[in-house]
C-alpha cells in the first residue's frame, strides 16, 4: 500500500538541516596548521571555496586537513572528485601520516574552540532556507528524530536557537556510537513494527547501508540533493530503485509532494 506520509521522519543534521561548511573549513585549516606548519596563518585566497565544493568527498573528519593538503600540493578538483579514496591513501602513505593522529588533531581543534567560545562555534552554522519552518510542520504531524554524527548536545543548542524544541531522546548523535541503520532499527523497535519510517540523508553510502539491512527494506530513503554529495552520487540515486532524490524546494513542501518512484515501481511490479 502506498503511503503518503511517515509516522517517523528521521533526518540527518549537517547537510540536510544545517550547513556547517564554514565551521568545517576553519577547523580543517587550524588542524592543517598544526600538522604541516604553513608559513602563513591565513589560508590562501580561494582555498575555502575549493574546499566547500569538494567537501562531499570527505567521509570522516580526519580527511578534511588531508583534503587541504592535497589541494595545496596541486591536485586538481576533478581528480579529487573522481578518485579521492586513492588520492587520500597515497598521500597518507607518501607523507607517513596516521589517520588516528589526524582525527585527534581535528577533534582537538574543535574541542578547544568549543571550550574557548561555544557561541562563536555555534555561530558558524547556518540552516538551509525553509527547513526550520518545515521541521516545525513535521513535528506537528509525526515523530521527528535527528540521526546524525554530530554531537547531540550541539544539535539541541542549534535547534533551540531557532525555537525548535525536541525531546533529547529524539536527537541521536555521535554519542550513540553506532551506524545510522542501527539507530533506525532502534526507532522501529521503540515505536512498533508498523511504524512508517522516512529517512533523509545527504550521504549516499549511509542510505545504501540502510538499504542493505533486510529488516529495514521498507524504510523510505531520500538523498538530499542540496547537501554534501557529488553529481555522481545524485546520478546514482536517480537510478536506484530504493532511493529517492529530493530537492530542498520539495523537502519544504507537504509529504504528499515528496517523490515516490519507489512506491510507483513496487506498484508496477505487482
Amino acid at each position: 500500500m502506498k503511503t503518503t506520509s511517515p509516522t517517523i521522519l528521521a533526518l540527518d543534521f549537517d547537510g540536510v538541516l544545517c550547513d556547517g561548511l564554514i565551521e568545517y573549513f576553519q577547523t580543517a585549516w587550524q588542524a592543517y596548521g598544526r600538522i604541516w606548519s604553513p608559513m602563513s596563518a591565513q589560508p590562501p585566497a580561494g582555498l575555502a571555496e575549493r574546499f566547500y565544493r569538494l567537501r562531499p568527498v570527505v567521509e570522516t573528519g580526519w580527511e578534511m586537513p588531508l583534503l587541504l593538503r592535497s589541494l595545496l600540493l596541486g591536485a586538481a578538483d576533478a581528480d579529487i572528485l573522481n578518485d579521492w579514496p586513492t588520492l587520500a591513501h597515497d598521500l597518507v602513505t607518501a607523507e607517513q601520516l596516521d589517520s588516528a593522529h589526524l582525527a585527534t588533531t581535528v577533534d582537538g581543534v574543535r574541542d578547544e574552540w568549543i571550550a574557548r567560545d561555544v557561541d562563536h562555534w555555534l555561530a558558524q552554522h547556518r540552516f538551509y532556507p525553509g527547513v526550520i519552518a518545515r521541521l516545525q510542520e513535521a513535528i506537528a504531524q509525526c515523530t521527528v528524530a535527528i540521526v546524525t554524527t554530530k554531537e547531540g548536545r550541539f544539535v539541541m543548542q542549534l535547534l533551540q536557537q531557532q525555537g525548535i524544541q525536541l525531546d533529547p531522546s529524539m536527537i541521536l548523535g555521535k554519542e550513540v556510537k553506532q551506524p545510522k541503520y542501527q539507530t533506525l532499527r532502534q526507532l522501529r523497535s521503540r515505536y512498533g513494527s508498523q511504524s512508517v519510517i522516512w529517512f533523509v540523508e545527504d550521504r549516499l553510502k549511509a542510505l545504501q547501508s540502510v538499504q542493505g539491512q533486510d529488516d529495514l527494506h521498507d524504510v523510505r530513503l531520500f538523498l538530499a540533493d542540496w547537501g554534501y554529495n557529488t553529481e555522481s552520487d545524485r546520478a546514482q540515486a536517480q537510478q536506484a530503485a530504493a532511493v529517492d532524490l529530493i530537492s530542498l524546494a520539495t523537502f519544504c513542501q507537504p509529504f504528499s509532494h515528496w517523490p515516490s518512484h519507489q512506491d510507483d515501481s513496487a506498484s508496477a511490479s505487482t
